[in-house]
Formats: C-alpha cells, sequence, structure tokens
C-alpha cells in the first residue's frame, strides 16, 4: 500500500490492530468546522478541498522515535507498558523512597542507586553546552549525587566488555565457518588455508583470552522464524557468516518481528548498556554484599529503543524479580530534569570527581584528580567494526597495524550513501580481500542488508548495524540542535565533541578487563561468562487472527 512517494506501508498485519493507526501521511490544521474533502493527485500530494471546490496542499507530515513510542501500532502492549515504566519519574519514586526509608531507620526498603551514562549522550551535551566530555562527565556526576545517586559510571567502560566479546565471537565464527568450508580463508600466497593452521599471533603482550578453559558449548541449530516469507535450512548460528552487530535495539527488534531468518547471523554478546546491567548487578553487587534486587541501576541513553532492550525478559532475574537495567532515560528527558530541579544551564552546575570502578578515566597518581576520559578508538556508534577489523586481521592473519578511522592497511569506501561504508583488508599477493566489513545505518540499508543476507549474496564477514541515519550520535533522544543549525552539522558538531579530549585505548589495553574476567567470571570462556556476557534473540510469531496473542 503506497500513501506517497516517500512513504510506504507493508507488513500491515501489525502486533496490535489496527496498525494503520500509527501513519500519519499528513497534518491537518483544522481552521473551520465547514465540511470538507482530501484530493491525493497523480503525484501523491494531498490536498484539503473545501466545500466551494478551493484546494489548499497539505504538507506531509513526519514521523520521529517519540511519535512510535507513543502509539501501539508495532509495539505490543506489554512493551508499551514497560516503556512508560522508564522514565524520570521512576528515578525520583525511588529516590524519595530512599529518602523515607533512611528517615525511618528501614534499610529493608532502601536501594544502592546507579547511574550509567552513555558517550554518546556526554557528546550531545557537550555540543549543546559548549563544554568538554569530562566537563559533562564530571558536572552530570554532580547533578546525579545531588539528587541522591550513590554512584555514576561510564558504559564506556562495558563497552570494551562489548567489543572484546565480540571481537572473539567473530574470529570464533569465521574459523568455524571456515572448517565447515561456508567460507574459504585465503592466505598471503594466494592459496587456501584452512581453520587448522590460523592460530592466533598475539606476541605483542596483548591479553591471551582465546587458551581454551572450559569444554566447547554445544553447537545450536537456529531455524528462521515463523515469520519468514520463505522456507530454507536450519542456519548454524557458531559458524553464521556475515555476522552483524548487535548494539543497536532498534535493528535487534525489527529483526525478531519481521526477518526471523536473520537472526543466527546477529552477534550474541550483549549490548554495553546490558553488559554494564550484568556489571552492576552482579559484580558490584557481590562487592557491596548486595543483591541485585538491592540496586537500582539507571542508564542514560541516546536512544529511545534502549528502553525497550532494558524490557526484555532474557535480562530478567527470576530468582530476585529485577531487570539488569531499571530504566532508561534519554539525553532528553535529563535535561527535561534539569529544569525540574530548578536548573536552566548546565554551565553553571558544580563538578564532581568521577567514581573510582566502572569509569574509563585517567586520575593524576598524587592528587587523584580526573586528567581524561579513555575511550576505544572508532566511530560515535561504539567502534565495533573499527575494532574487530584490527582484532580479526591480528588473530586470523597475523596483521598489525590496522586503523580503520586512519585508513591505515585497509581501503574504506562510501557506498551508494554515507550511511553506508565498505572495509576491505587486502594484501598483495592474496586472491581475494581478506575480510569484507560494512557499516549499515538507517532502515533503507538495513533492508537491501537483509535482503542480501536472505539470498546468499552478502559479501560481507562482518557489518556494524544501526537503525538510525548517521547512528547512535543521532539517536532520537539525543538533545536537538538550535533552530538556526541545520542538523547534517549539528550531527558532525555532537560527532566531534564525542572525541574532543578523549584518549584512545584498545580494550585488551584497559588493565580492568582481565581482573574482571577472572574475578567476576572465572575465565573467558566459561559458563558464568556466556551467561552474563551474552544474550540470544526470538522470532516473534504473529497471530494474524487475534494481533493482540503475539508470542515471543
Amino acid at each position: 500500500m503506497a500513501l506517497s512517494g516517500a512513504l510506504t506501508l507493508s507488513d500491515l498485519n501489525d502486533f496490535i490492530s489496527p496498525s494503520q493507526a500509527c501513519i500519519k501521511p499528513i497534518e491537518v490544521a483544522k481552521t473551520s468546522d465547514t465540511a470538507g474533502a482530501i484530493k491525493v493527485d497523480d503525484t501523491g500530494a494531498y490536498y484539503e478541498v473545501s466545500v466551494d471546490g478551493n484546494e489548499t496542499k497539505l504538507e506531509t507530515a513526519t514521523i520521529n522515535l517519540n511519535d512510535c513510542l507513543a502509539c501501539s501500532g508495532c509495539i505490543t502492549s506489554a512493551e508499551s507498558v514497560l516503556v512508560t515504566l522508564q522514565s524520570q519519574e521512576e528515578l525520583y519514586n525511588v529516590l524519595k523512597q530512599n529518602k523515607a526509608a533512611i528517615e525511618a531507620n528501614d534499610a529493608s526498603t532502601h536501594r544502592t542507586v546507579v547511574v550509567s551514562i552513555s558517550p554518546q549522550t556526554r557528546a550531545s551535551f557537550a555540543a549543546k553546552y559548549n563544554q568538554t566530555p569530562l566537563q559533562v562527565a564530571k558536572k552530570l556526576t554532580w547533578f546525579f549525587k545531588n539528587l541522591g545517586v550513590h554512584f555514576v559510571f561510564d558504559t564506556s567502560f562495558s563497552r570494551d566488555l562489548s567489543l572484546l566479546e565480540s571481537a572473539r565471537e567473530f574470529v570464533d565464527r569465521y574459523k568455524k565457518a571456515v572448517a565447515k568450508g561456508t567460507i574459504k580463508m585465503p592466505s598471503l600466497d594466494g592459496s587456501q588455508s584452512t581453520a587448522s593452521n590460523t592460530a592466533a599471533t598475539t606476541g605483542d603482550g596483548d591479553m591471551d583470552l582465546d587458551a581454551p578453559q572450559t569444554k566447547a558449548p554445544r553447537k545450536r541449530i537456529v531455524r528462521r522464524g515463523a515469520n519468514s516469507d520463505e522456507a530454507a535450512a536450519p542456519v548454524e548460528k557458531e559458524s553464521a557468516i556475515p555476522m552483524l552487530a548487535s548494539a543497536c535495539p532498534g535493528w535487534i527488534c525489527y529483526a525478531e518481528k519481521t526477518h526471523g531468518y536473520i537472526l543466527p547471523y546477529i552477534s550474541d554478546t550483549k549490548s554495553p548498556q546490558q553488559i554494564m546491567g550484568s556489571m552492576v548487578k552482579n559484580h558490584l553487587g557481590s562487592q557491596l554484599g548486595l543483591k541485585p534486587n538491592q540496586i537500582y541501576h539507571v542508564c542514560v541513553m541516546p536512544c529511545y529503543d534502549k528502553k525497550l532492550e532494558a524490557s526484555r525478559s532474557d535480562f530478567y532475574s527470576d530468582l530476585y524479580s529485577t531487570r539488569d537495567v531499571d530504566c532508561v532515560i534519554t539525553s532528553t528527558e535529563v535535561e527535561k530534569m534539569f529544569t525540574e530541579q530548578g536548573q536552566t544551564d548546565m554551565n553553571v552546575f558544580g563538578e564532581m570527581s568521577l567514581d573510582n570502578g566502572y569509569n574509563s578515566v585517567v586520575k593524576d597518581p598524587v592528587t587523584g584528580q580526573d586528567q581524561a576520559l579513555v575511550g576505544s578508538s572508532g566511530n560515535a556508534s561504539g567502534g565495533f567494526l573499527e575494532y574487530i577489523m584490527r582484532y580479526a586481521a591480528r588473530e586470523l592473519f597475523g596483521i598489525a597495524g590496522v586503523d580503520v578511522s586512519r585508513s591505515l592497511g585497509v581501503e574504506v569506501k562510501t557506498v551508494r550513501n554515507s550511511d553506508f561504508r565498505e572495509v576491505t583488508l587486502e594484501v598483495p599477493g592474496s586472491d581475494q580481500p581478506l575480510l569484507r566489513f560494512a557499516a549499515a545505518y538507517g532502515f533503507r540499508n538495513i533492508q537491501n542488508l537483509v535482503r542480501k543476507v536472505k539470498t546468499s549474496k552478502s559479501p560481507y564477514h562482518f557489518v556494524e548495524v544501526m537503525a538510525c541515519p548517521s547512528g547512535c550520535i543521532n539517536g532520537g533522544g539525543q538533545l536537538k540542535q538550535p533552530a538556526s543549525v541545520p542538523l547534517k552539522d549539528w550531527i558532525l558538531h555532537a560527532d566531534q565533541q564525542y572525541k574532543n579530549g578523549v584518549l584512545e585505548r584498545s580494550p585488551e589495553e584497559n588493565p580492568a578487563l582481565a581482573q574482571l574476567y577472572q574475578e567476576w567470571l572465572g575465565g573467558p570462556d566459561t559458563l558464568k561468562a556466556r551467561q552474563q556476557l551474552r544474550t540470544q534473540y526470538h522470532a516473534v510469531e504473529q497471530n494474524l487472527g487475534n494481533p493482540l496473542a503475539v508470542k515471543w
């Protein structure tokens, strides 16, 4: 069904009927009580026709993520309830309960409140208030702790774990695909290699996380979802190539609800948000002597879809009746909190030193003062493509020094549009590219990608997938640009702030990770590591007779 040249509907048998109610093809400003009609011409333009025959062209409406989350057309009723429960009001309620518990000397109802802030949020505030990311981090720490929050952390820390685990997962998948014969590994002399002669050669003091420690997990066969429009042979998840990034919940939601066949290709590794949730509720909790339900964990994110991610049943503990992330609030909701607390300008906030623990920051060894934030290299969507390419080049082929951001050792080119990039690792003498990665942002590029994967025509080994055009820095929950600044310029400004003064460090150079793997998880290949760092996906079965009966 086509409403206009720019808006096309498909899969109208949605989850809550009628799904068409969420579509706003045009905006109509009611100017009188006189009845009229709507006319659509051959070009798809809409006109309001008055009773006297006069025609007025109507403006095309835009639909943003706020509109989508506010309606019931494409998320389930259960999801919509969970989303409404995640707001700054819920945080206020917990803080009020804590205050009452202290006054009543009742420790049983008191919860330790933890706020984890994304680097994209920092960049958004830095762009609007002309601050550095470090200044923003210290001011937000001051703001939240004055509200009664106990700890403020940085998801750049958990992103190191997510990046490293994703890279290890990719190398493992690649080797298994080679051993199975799904793909052929080119060698440097042009001959074909097998998985048996691709032992990693670090030799540079990198953390050795690939040494076997436990029995390998059983292979899992994942079949296409019930909503797939085409039957296909089972896909073995452990060797499914291309591996598709899983950090974007908008993309995951789309895949589960419309393309069940794509799920085996999606990375098992949790997003930085959810790994932080596991760390806070389990590792930090054990250090503080607290049970998971005695901690209230809030994440500040650039995206409304992160609320849906936190609400997934996979991230819920039946034993303690709590979620790894209890509440997600967006950058815009935090700014609203400023006004609610009688503050209108972040520049007048005080600054507070960042907490020790899950913060990626360099501190002065003598004074303990914060000197600089630390983060992985790569773009503002997390740098998954950049890091996995560098890691895989070294581990699979012994090639060091690859740097996608600086086009060192790889060819980087834009394909079709600015939101689709290809990155290729090639060496002289090889009969084909050693590795071919891509970054696909926005649903137009995602649709092309899933179509190629479905028909086995995708030439890529790994794809970084993001639902938002321009990626996470342009998330639906980010601060809006001033009216005088074009969106493109604003995104560029925020992207520059994302890297402003942030020292680059590879995840395996984070000394706390080796300690976490051993102290918290008992090693990188243990059952506990899989439970805390990996997840799973579920194709949604649609019941067309009763759209409310959705099975997950």
